[in-house]
């Protein structure tokens, strides 16, 4: 049975020793890096988050006598931006040498989506891009072990694919965390844990074939505390009436009868980006390939192919 759950390098450790890393995963410092650019001119910041989603942003000494940090929720595409958050960056109590430092508390929530992070040197200036400095994660390593109240909330700083410092955030009703996902010769196993909800006698998990309205219902094996549960499915819940042809089946548990379905995803720890991070192998079982893989955003889904 196979579970990379624990296979993986964690944010923390490649960041918060000293080696920030650039947009293909190269340490900063390398060829590829733009602190190597001498002609890139944006601004660096260094952040650090804490247990409660407090993030704190630290950035060199300004020319200007009232800087503030932007930052963006970035619109869809053809979109326009709706979204602003404004903080004033006020002098490091820790520093004395004029550096800045800016803190966004837990609330106000940021609604869920990818902000991207911008030195304004004064109110109403042109906003700047802001360069990732170190980046401390680790008190998200083992957020998954806080339960966490409605509505659940997560924030992971990153470094966007051309290189700028951006937050990634989460806002959910209720959120079930998946962690460990074995996937033996037949089956897949799947064990989460509910966040701002409880399961019932009657909670479900549901697979749903994405794009249409077919729905693969499963019983959850739940623990004593109603919040930790696990489940298996095989090619028979995967596969499509009539037999035949791909898709993606999206997960959800439903944890009472008259409740809304809740997306499974892993959200509480320090990767942004989990799809190129988990991968698993595939199931090979009649005719077909059934793998179990995160989404853009996170989400749990299973591919049939």
């Amino acid at each position: 049975m196979s579970t990379p759950e624990n296979e993986m390098t964690s944010t923390h450790e490649r960041t918060a020793a000293g080696t920030p890393q650039g947009p293909a995963g190269t340490p900063e410092g390398a060829a590829t890096s733009p602190r190597n650019d001498t002609r890139d001119t944006h601004p660096r910041a260094h952040c650090g988050i804490g247990t409660d989603g407090r993030i704190t942003f630290r950035l060199p000494p300004t020319t200007t006598p009232r800087p503030q940090l932007l930052l963006r929720l970035r619109p869809k595409k053809g979109r326009p931006e709706t979204a602003l958050h404004v903080l004033d960056l006020e002098p490091d109590p820790d520093r004395f040498d004029g550096h800045r430092q800016a803190v966004l508390e837990p609330h106000p929530v940021l609604d869920e989506g990818r902000w991207d992070v911008y030195l304004l040197p004064e109110p109403g200036a042109e906003r700047r891009r802001l360069r990732p400095g170190l980046r401390d994660l680790r008190a998200l390593v083992d957020g998954h072990l806080r339960d966490r109240p409605s509505p659940v909330t997560a924030r992971v700083p990153y470094v966007t694919k051309d290189g700028f410092l951006a937050l990634r955030a989460w806002l959910r009703t209720a959120h079930a965390e998946a962690r460990a996902i074995g996937v033996g010769d037949r089956a897949l196993t799947v064990t989460a844990r509910l966040h701002g909800a409880e399961l019932r006698e009657d909670a479900t998990v549901r697979l749903r074939l994405r794009g249409t309205d077919t729905v693969r219902t499963l019983r959850p094996r739940a623990d004593d505390d109603a919040r930790s549960f696990s489940f298996t499915a095989g090619p028979g819940d995967l596969t499509v009436d009539g037999g035949g042809g791909g898709g993606i089946w999206d997960v959800f548990v439903r944890p009472a009868a008259d409740a809304p379905p809740i997306r499974v995803a892993r959200l509480l720890d320090d990767v942004a980006d989990r799809k190129h991070v988990h991968v698993y192998p595939a199931i090979e079982a009649d005719g077909s390939a059934f793998r179990p893989y995160y989404t853009v955003d996170n989400d749990l889904a299973i591919e049939v192919t």
